[in-house]
């Protein structure tokens, strides 16, 4: 049962081997809470809620942080625009924050550290980087010196002129060098902020991970993830802050990236307008079809996220609840080994959700078509599988019911009504089984063979 996964700072697959044995310490880069989330944010949440789940069937103590930024100058502007406080900006957007991943059946992490809590550290890792020689003051900033790190900028795998060329760097006097990053800077009597030995201010946004792992993991931890756009320049200068704040010493042992979510085919983009809020997707598909559609795509290869991906998702997990609801009336054994399975060897290997979503297609046909105790074997493997992924944990019958709108009938209605119907045939009672059939018509439901559905 070996784990292998990408490691984006060597550009390979690597067997995974935890800094301490049986615990792997995992952070993951969380939303700056402005606005709802789109479901590119998403898709990092859903991919390291899977390798979550996966690690804990490995070793008996895993430590999942994943961060929330309260502070930064698009929550300001978001209050400034709503005539609100910040605070209440924050706390509104990381409330839905919190609902839409549960509504994708994403789990707690174990640590959900807030970057206002964490202004001490921040304050204290700064100054420990302006006493080593990698930072410096000016005109009331704080700044860290690229220049002063031999090997700035190999995460990203480029020389620091070509990332300079790339990046959107603020050209500023108080600069040493204009490719140096912000770890604190001034605020103004209307904007919040904190004393500090360079006077009132707030933090630079890249300061806060470092400041939070080092407090809540250590100094060093086995898993730091998020998307591939916070490749450059935010992780770059996270591994820059705290390797030179801790004397060389290595910051992430395996650095993991998915993909971009595209939108019918362009990358998805907010200057484009193409960026999808999950709430607004939630109030047409449910959280697992939106969990499926993301996992269906390998983490590092980009995904098209499209209406016809939704329906073909939703269409996939029917068919997936179809085969569970087949064994409805079978018990299942919490206790069985996955192991085994290709599922689980699919996700060992540098999580490959799309074989083993094909792997689980395969292990519901041969449950479907088993009998007895094998059968009652394999609806285990095929649930307890499924729960790797965040999948298939509904009762089938929840599943494939469909609330009723405004003035319609309910399933649990219709049936009733079905039965009925059926039964004043039996009792030559046409005149009320035709009523009852009328009745249903009207309500656009169409009878068929095996029952109903609707038209």
């Amino acid at each position: 049962m070996t784990l292998k996964v990408y490691n984006s700072y060597s550009g390979e697959k690597e067997v995974f081997i935890p800094i301490e044995p049986n615990t792997v310490k995992m952070y993951v880069c969380g939303p700056t809470v402005y606005n709802r989330v789109h479901i590119g944010n998403a898709r990092p949440v859903v991919v390291f809620d899977t390798l979550y789940r996966l690690l804990k069937t490995l070793y008996s103590n895993v430590i999942y942080a994943r961060n929330i930024t309260d502070i930064d100058d698009k929550i300001m502007q978001a209050a400034s625009d709503n005539n609100e406080a910040i605070s209440d900006v924050s706390a509104r957007y990381t409330k839905a924050y919190f609902d839409d991943m549960a509504e994708l059946n994403n789990l707690e992490p174990d640590v959900v550290p807030f970057a206002t809590e964490h202004v001490g550290e921040m304050i204290a890792m700064v100054s420990t980087l302006i006493e080593k020689g990698h930072a410096y003051a000016a005109e009331g900033h704080v700044l860290f010196d690229v220049k002063s790190m031999d090997d700035y900028g190999k995460l990203a795998k480029r020389s620091l002129e070509d990332m300079l060329a790339g990046a959107r760097v603020e050209v500023a006097a108080y600069k040493n060098y204009a490719g140096d990053f912000v770890l604190w800077k001034p605020s103004s009597e209307q904007e919040p902020g904190w004393d500090s030995p360079w006077g009132r201010g707030r933090p630079g946004w890249h300061i806060e991970c470092s400041a939070m792992i080092e407090k809540h993991l250590g100094n060093t931890i086995d898993i730091h993830g998020g998307g591939v756009d916070l490749q450059f320049p935010h992780h770059e200068n996270e591994i820059a802050q705290s390797t030179c704040a801790h004397d060389g010493e290595q910051f992430v042992r395996y650095w993991m990236h998915n993909a971009y979510i595209n939108i019918d085919g362009e990358k998805m983009s907010k200057s484009l307008g193409n960026f999808r809020m999950v709430k607004d997707l939630l109030d047409h598909y449910s959280g697992e079809v939106l969990r499926f559609t993301i996992l269906s795509a390998h983490y590092r290869s980009e995904l098209n996220f499209s209406v016809d991906a939704l329906d073909t998702a939703k269409k996939t997990l029917d068919n997936l609840y179809s085969y569970l609801q087949s064994v409805n009336d079978v018990a299942v054994d919490d206790l069985v080994d996955i192991t085994g399975t290709d599922i689980y060897q699919a996700l060992l290997d540098d999580l490959n959700t799309p074989i083993a979503i094909r792997e689980l297609h395969a292990l519901g046909k041969k449950m479907k078509a088993a009998t007895g105790d094998e059968q009652a074997q394999l609806k285990s493997l095929f649930i307890k599988s499924a729960g790797l992924m965040g999948l298939l944990q509904q009762d089938p019958e929840a599943w494939f019911y469909v609330e009723a709108a405004d003035g319609e009938m309910s399933d649990a209605d219709i049936d009733k009504e079905v039965v009925a119907m059926q039964q004043a045939r039996q009792d030559k009672d046409y005149g009320l089984a035709d009523e009852i059939r009328d009745k249903l018509q009207g309500q656009g439901i169409v009878l068929t063979r095996d029952g109903w559905k609707r038209g």
